[in-house]
């Protein structure tokens, strides 16, 4: 009996013995992985633009905008985005700094101001600003920067906006006011012409410029439209309303920065 018992015992240590040795190794606990939140893209993006603003690397820091405004439509970020890529876009465009859509151009013999704007599309006042020249005077060899850039209009009645565009983008965004009761009138024009203190011709009286009632401002930018343009105001508490007979009304300085933008013949679509 006892032999018997030890058989036994010697029987289960052997076969836990091989058992030991037989069996798969347990697998290792996985290993936890915990959480981290993802970088906020838009506020790095946001970030390093303001970073080259302050380094004055202003076409980095506009792309920098450009791609929060892309990569990021949904963030609260994009308002304040926009409005700093809109300064920088004037800021650089009234600036010698070479973009894209200008060139360098040497004067040459018999050249002048008007000419040169005229054979690139664009104005006077432009060429000056980004040169910074303080009257019209120009020599041969003088290099000038000069835009290129096809320049249209999109004026927006719902949100009283105005949108310049530069090609395909939007390069700013004004506030307007736009005709009462819906009035002006939906389509696709042209700027016609465009005058500097522009007198008011209203029905039974002449308001020459520098009287106070004259309501068409510093600016006005006359459309194909006839009798309709878009002008500055003596009142820019109206600015965002549909108030105006029908012409689409700017702040005196966002006229007169218009004005120096877009030549004569440049697009401009009212929508509803």
């Amino acid at each position: 009996m006892k032999k018997r018992f030890i058989f036994i015992v010697v029987l289960i240590a052997a076969i836990g013995v091989i058992y030991l040795f037989t069996s798969k190794k347990a697998p290792a606990p996985a290993k936890v992985e915990y959480y981290k939140e993802p970088a906020k893209g838009a506020e790095l993006l946001y970030e390093k633009a303001e970073k080259l603003v302050k380094e004055e690397k202003l076409l980095d820091a506009a792309r920098a905008y450009k791609k929060l405004l892309a990569q990021h439509p949904g963030s609260n970020m994009v308002k304040d985005a926009r409005a700093k890529l809109d300064s920088l876009n004037i800021r650089t465009l009234f600036s010698a700094i070479p973009t894209e859509d200008s060139v360098s151009y040497e004067v040459k013999p018999g050249d002048t101001l008007s000419k040169i704007a005229k054979d690139f599309g664009t104005t006077v006042e432009l060429i000056m600003k980004s040169n910074g020249l303080a009257d019209s005077l120009i020599r041969p060899g003088m290099r000038l920067k000069v835009s290129r850039a096809a320049y249209s209009i999109l004026v927006d009645k719902s949100q009283n906006i105005l949108i310049l565009r530069a090609g395909n983008e939007v390069f700013k965004t004004y506030a307007v006011s736009t005709g009462a009761d819906n009035s002006t009138p939906s389509g696709s024009y042209n700027i016609k012409n465009k005058l500097i203190d522009p007198t008011w011709y209203k029905t039974g009286a002449i308001v020459p410029p520098d009287s106070p009632e004259n309501i068409l401002g510093s600016r006005w930018m006359g459309l194909t439209l006839p009798e309709y343009g878009i002008h500055g105001t003596t009142d820019d508490s109206t600015i965002g309303m549909q108030i105006t007979a029908g012409c689409i009304r700017m702040k005196n300085k966002d006229a007169e920065e218009l004005f120096s933008i877009v030549p004569v013949g440049t697009p401009v679509t009212i929508i509803d």
